[in-house]
Parts: C-alpha cells; structure tokens; sequence
C-alpha cells in the first residue's frame, strides 16, 4: 500500500484562479504534477497504490459559493482514503475537517486553552435569538462552512436578531449549523493572520478591511497601507477591488508559539490563523483556522519574498522525504 516514489505531485484544486501562481512555480522549475479537478472526482475504495508521489489538497470550502458542493463532502472521503492507502498528503483529513467546521475551530481552541470570542453552536435558525443571550452586541450569525467571507451577518442589537429568526431570514449554510458569535471592535481597525509552511511561521500580515465586509481573503487584497496598488494574480479574475489594505507584521513570540500550537493540533501544513485585537480589552482572540490559505496579493511587495517559491520547495522536500521513507521501509 503506498504511492508511486517517481510519480507526479497531484494538486486536487477546484477554484479555476486561485493557484495559477502555483502551477506557474511548478512549471518553472520543470516539476512533474497533475491538476485534478475536484468537483468531477472518483476514487476507487478498493485501490492499494496511487499514481501520484504526493497529494495537495487544496479544496476550498467555498466551493457550494461555485456551485460545487459536493466538493465539500465528497473531499474528506478521499482524503481518508489516501491516508489509508498510505499515500502523502499535504493539509490531509485533520485540517480539512477542522476547516469544513468552525465549531470544531472553537473546540480545538478551547481545548488548547487559547482565546476566541464568545459564542453558541446552533443547528436551528430559530434558536439563534436564545442562543444570543448573555452576549455582547453587536453579534454575527456565522455559518459553520463559510469561506471568503460567505454565510455572515451582523446583528447590532437583540431585537434585529429575533425580527430576522422570525421571519426565517437567518441562513445556516449548506450543513444547517452556526455560530452565534461576537463581534469585537477590532483595535487599529485591522484583524491579523499568521501564515504557516510546515506548521511554523512564515509571515504575518495586517489586513485593514473594507467597511462591513467580511471577505479577508489575502489574495484579494488589492493596495498597502500607503496606497500602492497591489498585483493580485492568485484572486478570482471577476474580484472586484474592495478596498482591503494590507502591511506586513510580525507578531511577538508568545502569539506565534500560540498560532505553531493550533497548526500541530490540527495537523496544519500550510494555511492562515487569524486574531483580532478587541478593543475593548486589548487582548487577542483567534477567530478563523484556514487550511486553504491564499497567500498576500504581490508578495514581494509586501513581504519582501515569493512564498510560492517555499511552497514549492516544501512540497519537493516532502515528495523525497516520501521516497526516503518508503525506501526504507522496503
């Protein structure tokens, strides 16, 4: 049971825009790999080897927002199933279960002890009003399997809120499960994420959003915080310029002991954890795990390096890393 050590790396994708950076790096380096579309995939359970020398997995999900929900459930199966068969993964079941659910984003938090904001996990618009008490206003009905900002709405007072349920204007997405959550006044007016690369460290941004948008996606991010206009080749090519700023930040050592904490629990080889900063109290609380994670639009700009380059040189090392091990086993 294993893979093929010679075989090409597999990048399983569905977004048509988000990776052209990616397969650009690989192409450029002449690396061996294969797009397979996510949302037209079989498997056959009964296989004991793959043709692929490592998997990527990079389903988005999003994907329901594309009209391909079935990406979303039929993803974990597969990759159970690579596991299984003992087959490399890169963001393998554990992150794409965490990230397809955030209430188990709250529970893992909790568990590790690490700050989030309050909330209640219902299954049942109509609870939401009950749910809301004992929280502070505003509030955000968030859906359990979001993605770029989808499924969110603000509540400013107790009295929206239950207008809403009553009327049944309250969508809880595709899986009929939400948060019920706070939402802080963000100090500076900026959330920050922490992105990873081997579960460690790689940068830290600031993002600065837009005015009532949720959509944080870095990709997306379209100047800096002094006005220069960003190149965004890895957003969607319809995205429209929303007006998010972005400047690069490195959090102190403590927070990113916290964030390299959460992306070992969950098994996290490249993504996003995002915090804010209540202004309120001054303390961080995470709120979002990303397991899909869009590096910053014109990177060199802004961080000073191309992390598609690493990226690469990550998923070559685990390609060899791979064939060492099996090498050995044999």
């Amino acid at each position: 049971m294993s893979a093929t050590p010679d075989g090409p790396i597999a990048i399983y994708y569905e977004h048509p825009d988000w990776f052209r950076p990616l397969f650009a790096e690989l192409d450029r380096r002449k690396i061996p790999y294969v797009r397979v579309d996510a949302a037209s995939h079989a498997y056959d359970p009964s296989e004991r080897e793959s043709p692929y020398s490592l998997v990527f997995n990079r389903a988005s999900p999003s994907a329901y927002l594309r009209g391909h929900a079935q990406v979303t459930f039929h993803t974990l199966s597969w990759l159970r199933h690579l596991e299984r068969i003992g087959v490399p993964v890169v963001n393998g079941s554990a992150p794409y279960e965490m990230e397809t659910s955030k209430a188990l984003q709250l529970d893992i938090l909790d568990e590790l002890g690490l700050p989030y904001p309050k909330a209640r996990v219902i299954n049942s618009a109509e609870l939401a009003p009950k749910a809301a008490e004992g929280l502070r206003f505003p509030i955000v009905v968030k859906a359990n399997i979001g993605g770029s900002g989808a499924g969110i709405t603000r509540f400013d007072s107790a009295e929206s809120l239950a207008e809403s349920a009553k009327i049944g204007a309250i969508d809880l997405g595709i899986d009929r499960v939400a948060l019920v959550q706070e939402l802080a006044p963000l100090r500076d007016g900026h959330i920050t994420r922490v992105e990873v690369l081997d579960g460690k460290f790689l940068y830290g941004i600031n993002v600065y959003p837009a005015e009532d948008s949720f959509n944080l996606c870095p990709a997306d991010i379209c100047q800096t915080t002094d006005g220069q206009q960003l190149s965004r080749t890895a957003c969607a090519v319809d995205a429209q310029k929303n007006g998010m700023r972005v400047e690069q930040f490195k959090p102190d050592r403590a927070v990113i002991r916290e964030v390299e904490k959460i992306a070992e629990r969950v098994q996290l080889d490249v993504g996003g954890i995002e915090y804010l900063v209540d202004d309120r109290d001054g303390r961080h609380y995470f709120y979002d795990i990303n397991a899909l994670s869009n590096f910053v639009a014109d990177a060199r700009n802004v961080i000073g390096f191309d992390p598609f380059e690493r990226l690469v040189d990550y998923l070559v090392a685990r390609v060899a890393n791979a064939s060492l091990v099996g090498a050995e086993a044999a």
